[in-house]
C-alpha cells in the first residue's frame, strides 16, 4: 500500500526559454498526470507486476475524478482514495526549460486533510509493504498517529517505507527532525534525498548524514544523490551505487520509482545489494521521458541493466 501525496500533474514539454511578458511560446502537447509520491510509486510497482494499492485524499471535482479513474486504469487499486470536504485535488504545473531545472505552480489542496486514519484498515491489514510519501508537508499526518501506523503494520509482518518531503529553509528549525524521531524506530527503510538528508542533519557528507538518521532510529536509511548515485546504510552494511547514465528529458519522479524497485526487491527477498541496483536502474528510467512513469522500464529491463552493474560495499 502507498499511502500520502494525490496530485494531479500538468507536465508542458521542456522549452527552451520561458516566455517574456505578453509572449505565447508554443510547444509539443501537455501531458496530464496521476502524480504525487503515493501515486508514483504506486504507478510503477504496477507496472512491475505488483499488486499495489494507494490511500490519499482528493477534491470533491473533476480533477479527483481524473486521479481515481486514471490510477485504476493503470492496474492500481483506488479504493483507498477518499474525497475532502473542504479542499479541492491537489495541482502542479511543471514548468522545464532546457539546461535549468524544473519550476513548479502548486496548490497544495486536498493532500492538507490527509491523516491516518483516512488509511483502509481492511486493506492494511492485507499488505507486506506500507510505504508513505509526502511526510512533513502533510499536517494532519501526526508523528503519534504515523507511528501507532507503522508499528501495526509490522506487528502483522509488513515491512515499512518512509519518504519525506523536508521544505527550503527549514534548516535552523526543529520541527522536522523533532518530527521524525518518534516515527523512525518503527521504519524499516527511510529514504530521503540528499537535500533532505542534509536539511534533517546538518551535514554535508552522505555517510554522516545516513548515520546521524541509523542513529535517530531507522533500521536502514538509503540516500539518493541524483547524478551521484545512492548510498544504503544500516547496522549490517554499507553500500554505495553509482548512477546510471541516462539522457535526462524529465527528472520527474526518479526518487518514486527509486522506491518501488526498492519495495520490489523485499516482496522479492532480494539482497540488499541487488535491490539497490534494481531500485537506481528503475528510478534512473523515469528521467528518460516527460512525466513521473512514462519511461519507466520493465521488470526484464530494469533487472537487465542492473545484472550489468556494480555495488560497491565500503
Amino acid at each position: 500500500m502507498c499511502a500520502g501525496l494525490l496530485v494531479a500533474d500538468l507536465f508542458v514539454p521542456p522549452l527552451t526559454r520561458l516566455p517574456l511578458s505578453g509572449e505565447l511560446v508554443a510547444t509539443g502537447d501537455f501531458l496530464i498526470d496521476s502524480g504525487g509520491c503515493a501515486a508514483n510509486v504506486a504507478t510503477a510497482l504496477a507496472k512491475l507486476g505488483v499488486h499495489a494499492a494507494v490511500a490519499g485524499k482528493v477534491g470533491h471535482d473533476v480533477f479527483g475524478d481524473f486521479i481515481v479513474r486514471d490510477l485504476s486504469q493503470k492496474g492500481v487499486v483506488a479504493s483507498g482514495i477518499v474525497r475532502s470536504a473542504t479542499h479541492g485535488t491537489s495541482k502542479t504545473v511543471i514548468l522545464p526549460v532546457t539546461g535549468q531545472d524544473r519550476r513548479y505552480i502548486h496548490t497544495f489542496g486536498a493532500n492538507a486533510d490527509f491523516q491516518a486514519e483516512d488509511i483502509p484498515q481492511d486493506q492494511l491489514a492485507q499488505v507486506r509493504v506500507l510505504y508513505v510519501g509526502g511526510y512533513l508537508i502533510l499536517p494532519k499526518l501526526k508523528p503519534g498517529d504515523l507511528s501507532v501506523l507503522f508499528r501495526a503494520a509490522r506487528q502483522t509482518g509488513a515491512r515499512t517505507v518512509l519518504d519525506v518531503v523536508v521544505p527550503a529553509g527549514q534548516e535552523d528549525e526543529s520541527t522536522p527532525i523533532d518530527a521524525l524521531t518518534e516515527v523512525l524506530e518503527h521504519v524499516d527503510y527511510f529514504l530521503p534525498n540528499t537535500e533532505e538528508a542534509q536539511r534533517l542533519t546538518g551535514e554535508t557528507d552522505p555517510r554522516r548524514q545516513a548515520r546521524h538518521l541509523l542513529n535517530a532510529g531507522c533500521d536502514t536509511v538509503i540516500i539518493t544523490r541524483g547524478e551521484h548515485g545512492a548510498l544504503l546504510m544500516s547496522a549490517r552494511e554499507t553500500l554505495a551505487q553509482p548512477a546510471y547514465p541516462v539522457t535526462v528529458v524529465d527528472p520527474s519522479g526518479a526518487g518514486d520509482a527509486f522506491a518501488a524497485g526498492l519495495i520490489l526487491g523485499l516482496l522479492e527477498g532480494w539482497t540488499a545489494a541487488r535491490t539497490l541496483r534494481f531500485a537506481s536502474a528503475i528510478g534512473a528510467s523515469a528521467c528518460t521521458a516527460l512525466g513521473c512513469n512514462a519511461g519507466l522500464y520493465t521488470r526484464a529491463q530494469a533487472e537487465a541493466r542492473a545484472t550489468a552493474s556494480a555495488t560497491e560495499a565500503i
